[in-house]
């Protein structure tokens, strides 16, 4: 096994024991810190960091040096974003939608990423590109957990990152489907409490998260 597939390998297991990757939308890069303990006093070592505010790139430096934090960047649109993601420090990169440039560029930093699909045509074009891993956005406009299981159907070897409209209550209907790597979710970052500095709340929506996560039955994950 290559490295690059070591550390996808790698990826993959922590993502599955996690089961939940907080996206955050990061307007203030001071807080960056103080947000990455926040949700690992809830129990959540994985954040998503994505390159919507003109700082992003500063927040997964700022990330990458916290201890034991697995850090990504997201909403990854172009082949410098990857590079930038790259040398920041991130260690996976997700995309809103597929990009075979992308792709291939994270391909040559050996880095893992896991592109945005919306349909089966694209995930049929993840799996001829070698992935066994994508994101499903946005999740919950598609239909939520009944397309994730009819993909499954289809596609037994994918795993999925559902994101993108998904609440709290429903986190345990989509941890159900057995082919559900990770759940992405904003709602344990709101901009209010990252606003407000209210970590005690983002604290306890990750101990929430984490509790859900943690009960899931991993036997017959794939």
């Amino acid at each position: 096994m290559s490295a690059a597939a070591q550390m996808e390998a790698e990826l993959t297991r922590t993502l599955q024991a996690c089961g939940v990757i907080p996206v955050v939308v990061l307007e203030d890069v001071s807080v960056a810190v103080d947000l990455a303990h926040a949700l690992q006093r809830g129990g959540l070592a994985t954040i998503e960091l994505t390159l919507r505010t003109p700082d992003a790139e500063q927040a997964i430096r700022n990330l990458a040096a916290v201890p034991d934090l697995l850090v990504g960047a997201g909403t990854v649109t172009t082949v410098d974003q990857v590079d930038l993601a790259v040398a920041a420090g991130a260690r996976f990169l997700v995309t809103p939608g597929w990009s075979d440039q992308v792709v291939e560029r994270s391909r040559q930093h050996g880095m893992p990423i896991y592109p945005g699909i919306a349909t089966a045509t694209e995930l049929q074009h993840a799996l001829e590109s070698g992935l066994r891993a994508v994101k499903v956005f946005p999740a919950s406009a598609l239909g939520g957990p009944a397309t994730l299981r009819a993909y499954a159907s289809t596609y037994p070897d994918m795993r999925f990152i559902p994101t993108g409209g998904i609440s709290e209550a429903e986190l345990v209907d989509y941890l159900a489907v057995p082919s559900v790597l990770a759940v992405g979710g904003s709602w344990l970052t709101p901009a209010d409490a990252l606003a407000s500095h209210d970590w005690a709340a983002i604290t306890a929506a990750a101990s929430r998260a984490a509790a859900v996560a943690g009960a899931r039955d991993l036997k017959d994950a794939r």
